[in-house]
């Protein structure tokens, strides 16, 4: 274990591993709101709305869902927000809100996990952890991990569903 000290972002000692640790999913977590917005950028909130197959779910819905999981698992946990999740009305709104709203709803919720991830001392990495629907999650480290990987899984999602976005608006055009 490293016992060399620097200095964090919030001026509290931190272990060198610790400090990397943040970092690392600070910049994770930093590529995650970029690679949404680059792949959402092109698409009007219509086309964010629209499901493309019977099945599944929108890209709109999707960004409910990544947002309602930061805010609940990060914001209300960790984070102590007072965020009360509706799961299901993640996947189920009829609202469909302007792109832009959600996309802001979805980068305050990046936001409060990079201040979240920057606040962690290396004591706060191996806090005992627990929450609804999620038993694999022990500590704050694997909760923050999880849900990187969540969120990345979803991107899949929504790369796919772009592609079929704009190719049947490709088609519709020609």
């Amino acid at each position: 274990m490293f016992r060399f000290r620097i200095k964090g972002k919030e001026g509290k000692p931190m272990t060198a591993l610790s400090f990397k640790v943040a970092s690392a999913f600070e910049n994770q977590y930093e590529m995650i709101r970029g690679k949404i917005h680059e792949l959402v950028a092109p698409l009007s909130t219509e086309q964010i709305w629209r499901r493309p197959y019977p099945y599944g779910n929108s890209i709109g819905h999707l960004l409910l869902h990544l947002t309602g999981n930061l805010n609940y698992y990060i914001g209300a946990q960790i984070a102590d927000t007072g965020y009360i999740r509706h799961r299901d009305r993640e996947f189920t709104d009829t609202e469909n809100r302007a792109k832009e709203q959600v996309l802001a709803d979805f980068d305050r919720a990046i936001s409060m996990v990079v201040a979240t991830v920057k606040k962690q001392s290396p004591e706060d990495w191996s806090s005992a952890y627990s929450a609804e629907r999620e038993p694999e999650s022990k500590d704050r480290f694997t909760i923050i991990l999880r849900c990187a990987s969540h969120a990345n899984h979803h991107i899949g999602q929504i790369i796919y569903l772009c592609t079929e976005l704009t190719k049947s608006a490709t088609q519709k055009a020609g």
